[in-house]
């Protein structure tokens, strides 16, 4: 979707980055610094337990040598990062507290409360450098997909500043990285599908890859993927036919049987994973039912078949030869083999189980399928009607929520639906027919999967999944109709959004900094169970109040 030329006169995106590029990401980056050392960085250690213990006692518990205690998001990229940091810094004299061996026993307030400071702020450090790479990563992939800086500089600090992510660059959540490792492949493609490169499947491979780490850190990520193959189809143009090379080339059919080696080496690879993940006692030990038929694997199956069935489709759209295809197929099993081979560098055969069957842990987790401890039926669970009626709720609690006046949240991104909606309407009867479609289906994709948020009451974590897919969607539009850019109004409406977007942006860390509750209190019901060899000190007396 590049931008036509658009003279900067007039042009309200000119007057709103008047840092240039390099200026406007530095000014960013040093507005998040701020705002992470004024409401994150030295808020007491145990405010956000949830998951932030969880995660550095994984890390700690790796480091002594001692097995992670599982928990269900997995979380898996995560913890192993935040255990590398912690290693790098305790080996540049940074860190002590860098394993359970070193954190002091509870009985000594004091000394375990200053080690745990540490290692909480260290691994908020890391957070925060993640979250700056990560903007950066969709910085440089929103100006090749635009080819405008302008409007790929608003676009960012949007996403730098929304509601998920602007939280979780300051405390440890899965979501964050999870979110982003689809987001970013999901611009990758969005980018390759416009321009044809001998070097395609490639993409597909790394963007596979990058799927599948996601899903090793967050299962929801799931719905994502699963959409992906659908919102990259009416991103295709006929300069993205397939390369001479690839219709004509002598070697083409070599390339194909060379990228399906690989991919048939890879999967023989993760075999012994696989194997595990669908082993329907391991799936029993993880407190999980095969969702179809009772027999583990089929949806997965079902959801290879399904890219596969989109590959083809824009490969018929968009005039892709038959040898790229395949290529591409072959390219994308390969990437998420390879994706799946990391769980072995900190194997759990329950966090491999969870990592394959995450429709079975998200529906278990959310009440709508029975475990196999709770002895019931393999149908179990709320009937067609029931889910109906559930989906139907979600639907109206999504679109409420995305009117902000009816139900405000801590997420500045829903402002832009306000212009989205009309958007939509005003490119379609203008002819702009291609960039409608991108933006519905975008629009509908983030509908869809905050509906399904609204089982948990769409908390602000989940807000990482569907929030760049709403700028995606303003920057389509945004992109093929230029001149409303240089419209009376653009320039104070643009400002407009670009104050709110920021202050509200800071209402969840200002909560979670200033709420008077003790977060301490409730660690206490699940400490034993996420950290069984950290006792607290303040667990085994009355709860205290700090």
């Amino acid at each position: 979707m590049p931008s036509p030329s658009v003279p900067s006169t007039g042009d309200a995106c000119a007057r709103l980055t008047p840092l240039g590029w390099r200026g406007g990401l530095a000014a960013l980056v040093a507005g998040l610094l701020a705002s992470f050392f004024a409401v994150g960085y030295f808020v007491v250690y145990w405010r956000n337990a949830d998951m932030d213990f969880m995660v550095v006692y994984s890390a700690l518990a790796a480091n002594a040598g001692k097995p992670i205690a599982f928990f269900d998001h997995p979380a898996y990229i995560t913890i192993l990062s935040v255990e590398g940091w912690f290693t790098l810094l305790h080996r540049i004299g940074l860190l002590d507290a860098w394993s359970l061996n070193d954190i002091p026993s509870a009985t000594d307030v004091a000394s375990f409360d200053a080690a745990m400071t540490h290692a909480i702020r260290a691994a908020r450090l890391l957070s925060f450098a993640i979250a700056i790479a990560l903007i950066l990563g969709f910085a440089a992939l929103m100006r090749r997909l635009t080819r405008d800086w302008r409007l790929s500089l608003l676009a960012t600090l949007a996403f730098a500043f929304s509601g998920g992510l602007i939280l979780q660059m300051r405390i440890m959540r899965s979501e964050m990285i999870a979110s982003c490792l689809v987001i970013l492949p999901l611009m990758a493609l969005m980018i390759a599908a416009g321009r044809a490169s001998r070097w395609r499947p490639l993409i597909l491979a790394l963007a596979s890859m990058g799927c599948m780490v996601a899903l090793e850190n967050k299962v929801h990520a799931i719905l994502l993927i699963a959409a992906l193959p659908v919102l990259v189809l009416p991103f295709g143009t006929p300069e993205g036919e397939s390369v001479a090379w690839w219709r004509h080339g002598a070697g083409r059919w070599a390339a194909v049987a060379a990228a399906a080696v690989v991919a048939a080496v890879l999967v023989w690879l993760a075999r012994p994973l696989l194997a595990a993940g669908f082993d329907p006692d391991n799936l029993k030990a993880a407190d999980l039912r095969p969702l179809l038929m009772g027999t583990p694997g089929l949806y997965q199956a079902g959801v290879l078949a399904w890219i596969a069935l989109w590959m083809i489709a824009f490969a018929r759209l968009w005039r892709v030869s038959a040898a790229e295809t395949l290529a591409g197929m072959a390219m994308v099993v390969a990437g998420a083999a390879a994706g799946l081979l990391l769980l072995g560098l900190q194997y759990d055969v329950i966090t491999v189980v969870t990592v394959l069957n995450p429709l079975e842990k998200m529906f278990t987790i959310a009440g709508l399928l029975t475990s196999p401890s709770h002895g019931a039926a393999p149908a179990s669970g709320p009937g067609p009607g029931s889910i109906a009626i559930l989906l139907g709720q979600g639907v109206l609690g999504v679109l409420r929520r995305y009117t902000f006046i009816l139900y405000s949240s801590p997420r500045p991104t829903v402002f832009l639906t306000w212009l989205i909606f009309p958007g939509i309407v005003v490119a379609w009867r203008r002819g702009e027919r291609q960039a409608a479609l991108q933006a519905t289906l975008l629009m509908l994709t983030a509908i869809g999967i905050d509906t399904l948020g609204m089982q948990r009451n769409l908390k602000p974590e989940y807000f990482n999944f569907t929030d760049p897919l709403i700028i995606l969607a303003g920057v389509a539009l945004l992109a093929r109709m230029p001149d409303l850019r240089r419209r009376r109004l653009a320039y104070p409406v643009g400002l407009a959004l670009i104050v709110a977007h920021i202050c509200v942006s800071q209402a969840e860390p200002a909560r979670h900094m200033l709420k008077r509750e003790s977060a301490a209190d409730g660690i206490c019901d699940w400490n034993e169970t996420y950290m069984p060899l950290l006792p607290l000190p303040w667990c085994d007396l009355p709860p205290k109040r700090f």
